[in-house]
């Protein structure tokens, strides 16, 4: 039991740790409570499907037990009764760890300013190789075929960022992260940029 009482304080030392150490974030992220008020509260006001509850510090104590950062991973690509992005694909990976922190930590963490990041990321060739490509091989519904400059060249006119933002939240017929809710932003980023090299163009994303 002395294990499952891990403080507040240790849990503030480690999301900063993990603020520290993960991917740049877009614009416009919205705040953990934000996050928590709007999505996250559908189950874990309630526990349902096993939800640790909102307020429980000893249930959110023993799944943070090993790691702050491996259960913010979880709660970006799914577990168990979870779905990946708590089933909003639109919700970049900052505002799912500062969603985490914040019911973490009973909503005494400030909000982070970088996403974690998990270790077990794919290669911008594998997610469009695995996703991308059913689409973007052939412009299927206007998508931008690869290795078409003239498809793509009007969509980069303001760089690289917001083809990457367009592709995390959806855009006209695309699905928020191409319809596969747990790519992660860092992933879609590096699709992305994928895409954008095989047109000779260059990737230039911040």
């Amino acid at each position: 039991m002395k294990k499952m009482k891990i403080t507040a304080s240790r849990f503030l030392l480690a999301f900063s740790a993990i603020a520290l150490s993960a991917a740049p974030a877009l614009a416009a992220d919205r705040s953990g409570k934000e996050v928590v008020d709007t999505v996250c509260a559908a189950c874990h006001t309630t526990g349902k499907d096993g939800a640790p509850k909102i307020g429980d510090q000893a249930a959110w104590a023993q799944r943070a037990a090993k790691g702050l950062d491996k259960l913010t991973v979880n709660a970006i690509t799914g577990v168990r009764s979870m779905p990946a992005h708590g089933g909003q694909a639109a919700l970049t990976d900052l505002e799912m760890t500062r969603a985490v922190g914040y019911m973490v930590s009973g909503g005494k963490a400030a909000d982070a300013k970088k996403a974690v990041k998990s270790a077990k990321q794919r290669s911008g060739q594998q997610v469009v190789e695995e996703r991308c490509q059913e689409c973007h091989a052939t412009g299927k519904q206007g998508a931008p075929k690869l290795g078409d400059m003239n498809d793509w060249k009007p969509r980069l006119k303001n760089g690289v960022d917001p083809l990457i933002k367009s592709a995390i939240n959806g855009h006209n017929s695309m699905p928020a992260r191409g319809g596969l809710a747990n790519l992660s932003d860092a992933e879609m980023k590096a699709a992305v940029e994928f895409m954008v090299s095989k047109t000779g163009g260059a990737a230039t994303s911040k």
